[in-house]
């Protein structure tokens, strides 16, 4: 049995470019970076969990919520081909329960904070609005797109931002947690408008304020789908001194 079957919902990533001697310190063992045409991404991610059952179970109040993360790219070579995954530096929630299954059992970094969302549409247009609160204040991302979902191109950068299926935690120098995460391809909305009012520093550390003034490289909008959530491997690696 999966240990979570959802849907993840209208997926806003905004996708930064980033030094990446910045990020060597999260890297979990036994996987590199994994960079699309000489860039290094991090991505701000906003999206809606539904019809959420951890083994199998709805957990009352828990089956419907947003997310926010911040992610980067990596990759593990594996039999003979190569596993392309992400590492979350921070996952924020509105529920106690999903912060502490995640962090106790997988050690993520999830954190609970009072979250919202709104989605509207016009004649023209849709626009996704993600909300949470840090010291008293709200932070926003807020994505308007066109209406009409298009293919995610092959070779595209959207197809190497969406398509990662595995996740990586590092949960010490030599030891990795790897877990697949099966979804169809998913389709877009081509992006018209973007704003991100986000504190950097407290949501993420000192590390990631740099990406306070920093432009978005793109953004984009997916339409998400049935995904499935495995239970994880743990790996670990002898180095030799």
């Amino acid at each position: 049995m999966s240990f979570l079957n959802a849907q993840w919902k209208n997926l806003a990533l905004i996708n930064y470019e980033i030094d990446a001697a910045l990020l060597e310190k999260y890297i979990p063992a036994g996987t590199e970076l994994d960079i699309w045409n000489g860039k290094c991404y991090v991505s701000l991610v906003g999206f809606l969990f539904k019809e959420t059952k951890v083994l199998g179970i709805k957990i009352p109040y828990h089956i419907d919520f947003e997310e926010v993360n911040l992610r980067f790219y990596v990759k593990r070579f594996e039999n003979g081909e190569w596993k392309r995954g992400v590492v979350f530096i921070k996952e924020i929630v509105p529920k106690n329960a999903i912060t502490f299954i995640a962090n106790s059992l997988y050690k993520e970094h999830y954190q609970t904070r009072k979250m919202r969302h709104q989605i509207t549409e016009n004649e023209t247009s849709k626009i996704f609005n993600y909300q949470w609160k840090v010291d008293g204040k709200w932070n926003t991302i807020k994505v308007e797109t066109q209406k009409e979902y298009k293919e995610i191109e092959i070779d595209s950068e959207a197809e190497f931002i969406t398509e990662h299926y595995f996740g990586y935690t590092k949960y010490s120098d030599n030891t990795t947690f790897e877990y697949e995460v099966k979804h169809p391809r998913w389709e877009q909305l081509e992006v018209k408008n973007c704003m991100v009012k986000v504190d950097f520093k407290k949501n993420y550390g000192a590390d990631f304020e740099i990406l306070q003034n920093v432009k978005p490289i793109s953004v984009l909008l997916a339409k998400g789908s049935q995904i499935k959530v495995e239970n994880k491997k743990t790996i670990r690696y002898e180095y030799q001194s």
